[in-house]
């Protein structure tokens, strides 16, 4: 039987990637394998090799917000528009297919537990060809082109003029809300997104390879990202001296972050901790981490968004696996996808940790085969 270096090397191989990192682990048993190289004709990839995890950053934004809600700065049910003043009595379309002109008013204030959930009523929903889905990726932008975004006042102010898809609580939408997520944090908090996060999260965890940025001394590990292009060949989309050498205007909670298997490890084994790291330090209630891995959508909720939810549900900053559709579609799988070519996923039944890290853009919502066939083999690990 084929093991996980045998899989990501055959796709090496046959040119779909540059190179891979994979890492298993469950029950004390942990399987890693490294494959191809760090960019086209490059160094070879290594373990601690640093790459753009893009969406999957969502969980550990998700996760300092809720550092916050535990600390009792801010409540799950408080609306957002005391820190967020932008998104104060906002205008929704009378419905979906409305021209943007064609509002009503909000018939409630949008709430942290709207933004954690993504059910804000701000995203992408299934039907892209939406007028207001439309207008809104002018704002929203490509988040794995960090620097395009203008600075957090700015950003809030553009969005502003965008009315809600759907009303607060309404409908599951992609995205936006982990970007709003990382606003509110700074604003609650009084600190940039990326020291508080580090001071948090990355710091305890021993996540030292995580950033916003990749600084000069780490950037011969850090790897180069590629799109494929319409003849099949890999461009490339960003090097190590691009996007990622300087800290953004915005940080994007969203997809914002570069990191490592092993960093993500640490963040995965503590919430399948119940919020614990692996030194006894609590970051995490276990509460928090309950909401976190929860799913808190409906059937219709899920239809909205369907084009990027396959037999799963959301929780805070990542979905949740709720029908078997595939083998990996294990109740209760937590975790989620980076358009940069990433996954990373918790089973708190089986107490496993995946990780796929790979340099090569996931352009579409349905998940590329080298990443399914990684997920088919995690299903299998034990």
């Amino acid at each position: 039987m084929a093991d996980l270096s045998d899989i990501l090397d055959q796709h090496v191989r046959d040119g779909a990637l540059p190179g891979a990192v994979g890492l298993l682990t469950r029950g004390g048993r942990t399987e890693v394998a490294v494959a191809g190289s760090a960019s086209v004709g490059g160094v070879p990839m290594a373990r601690d090799s640093i790459f753009r995890i893009a969406s999957i950053t969502k969980p550990i934004t998700a996760a300092s917000l809720m550092m916050l809600v535990d600390d009792g700065r801010v409540a799950l049910d408080d609306p957002v528009d005391g820190w967020l003043p932008e998104l104060a009595k906002p205008s929704v379309l009378r419905t979906p297919a409305s021209e943007v002109g064609d509002v009503v008013p909000a018939t409630r204030p949008i709430t942290v537990f709207d933004l954690l959930t993504s059910r804000a009523g701000y995203g992408f929903a299934s039907d892209f060809s939406l007028p207001g889905v439309q207008r809104l990726f002018p704002v929203q932008k490509d988040g794995r082109e960090v620097q395009s975004f203008p600075a957090a006042d700015v950003w809030m102010a553009d969005l502003s003029r965008i009315p809600l898809l759907y009303q607060p609580g309404e409908a599951w939408l992609y995205d936006t809300c982990s970007v709003l997520q990382g606003v509110l944090i700074s604003r609650v908090s009084g600190q940039p997104l990326p020291e508080l996060m580090a001071e948090q999260v990355l710091g305890p965890l021993g996540m030292a390879d995580t950033a916003f940025e990749v600084p000069a001394g780490r950037r011969a590990r850090f790897t180069s990202y590629y799109r494929t292009g319409t003849d099949g060949a890999l461009e490339l989309a960003d090097g190590p001296d691009g996007q990622w050498s300087s800290l953004p205007a915005l940080p994007l909670g969203n997809g914002g972050l570069a990191s490592t298997v092993d960093d993500w490890l640490a963040f995965g084994q503590m919430l399948l901790a119940g919020g614990v790291t692996a030194d006894g330090r609590r970051l995490l209630s276990a509460d928090s981490v309950r909401l976190m891995t929860t799913d808190h959508t409906t059937a219709a909720q899920r239809e909205i968004g369907a084009l990027f939810l396959e037999g799963q549900g959301w929780g805070f900053g990542g979905s949740v696996d709720i029908a078997p559709l595939d083998p990996w579609n294990i109740p209760g799988r937590y975790g989620w996808v980076g358009g940069t070519g990433t996954s990373a996923h918790i089973t708190p039944s089986t107490g496993t940790v995946a990780i796929l890290f790979t340099q090569v853009a996931a352009d579409s919502p349905v998940p590329p085969g080298w990443m399914r066939d990684f997920w088919r083999y995690a299903a299998t690990f034990t």
